[in-house]
């Protein structure tokens, strides 16, 4: 940062603006690469799915949902591939996934997307930065977008009698793990953007900078009820205002922003009883939880220069839970 300000005040015209008359082609995220962790199912997947749709090569991360390995097979048949990835110790590979373009502005020609599933523990620093660097070498030398979704529930009632060790665990996977991530991924954009070239040192093309997600909650803007979950809201709040100050830090050469989901129908949630969610859907001003699949939008926002104006946010979606 210290080249985008000096004396307190920031450079002026450091991050330009993107030019275009037209709103579809400002979604597209052709030619770029996308890392998703915690896609083995829920918001992860659905992520994955729709920049795979809007043109992305995607490495999804799993770590013990070996899910994502079937997950990745179904995205390439429901995208139109023929390939019979082999199994590696990494995970599974697909050599190339053809997807007819959905954006005005791309050729009628089919493109090829490249999808793979990695299997990572998020809460080593050593296999987060060298599951990212392998990924940026396998696909197209390049880093464009990391959503850093990987995350863990607090089970265990009021942390007053919880087991310690559960607290530490989730701290850990929610916090570390995310500020590994953001470390990885940030190490490629800035020297993508000074040196402007992919890792085997070929020109890079269409990189203006890079876009860091990270899944928190409205847990991190709220104390829920009838549950007692404080570790796992303190968490989301430190991610929260952890995106605030690594969009200020990373200036010139990456955007970061955070999602916050509200109460979203996926297997996180699968041990809390139905009379509770029925008290969660009384206190919710649409009377439901979400979908994963309606939490697609607005990360492929983030994600491509539709945002290009947008850093240091975070965007809720939470059926209006936390208007009320």
């Amino acid at each position: 940062m210290a080249a985008e300000m000096q004396g307190g005040n920031f450079a002026h015209g450091g991050m330009p603006s993107v030019q275009s008359d037209l709103v579809m082609p400002l979604f597209s995220l052709k030619g770029r690469t996308a890392i998703v962790s915690g896609a083995g199912a829920g918001i992860g997947l659905s992520v994955a799915r729709g920049f795979a749709e809007a043109g992305a090569n995607v490495a999804i991360w799993y770590n013990s949902n070996k899910k994502a390995l079937d997950e990745a097979a179904k995205i390439e048949k429901d995208f139109g591939v023929k390939c019979k990835p082999p199994s590696v110790r990494a995970g599974l590979i697909c050599p190339g996934l053809s997807v007819t373009p959905l954006f005005p502005g791309h050729t009628n020609k089919k493109t090829t997307i490249i999808g793979k599933a990695y299997s990572v523990n998020v809460q080593s620093w050593d296999a987060v930065r060298d599951a990212v660097d392998q990924i940026v070498k396998e696909f197209n030398g390049r880093l464009d977008v990391f959503v850093a979704n990987s995350g863990i529930a607090w089970e265990d009632g009021p942390f007053i009698d919880g087991p310690i060790d559960r607290m530490q665990k989730v701290l850990s996977v929610n916090i570390d793990g995310t500020f590994y991530c953001a470390r990885a991924a940030a190490l490629h954009w800035r020297r993508q953007k000074q040196e402007g070239t992919t890792v085997d040192g070929q020109k890079l093309d269409n990189f203006r900078h890079g876009s860091f997600i990270a899944t928190a909650s409205m847990s991190g803007h709220i104390a829920n009820i009838p549950q007692a979950q404080t570790v796992y809201n303190a968490s989301k709040a430190a991610i929260i205002h952890a995106c605030k100050s690594f969009a200020v830090e990373w200036v010139g050469f990456a955007r970061c922003n955070s999602v916050s989901p509200g109460y979203i129908n996926t297997e996180i949630t699968n041990f809390i009883p139905a009379e509770t969610k029925n008290i969660w859907r009384d206190k919710i001003p649409m009377g439901r939880e979400g979908e994963p699949e309606e939490l697609k939008g607005a990360y492929l926002y983030l994600a491509s220069d539709a945002s290009s104006y947008a850093t240091g946010i975070d965007l809720l979606v939470d059926g209006g839970y936390c208007a009320v």
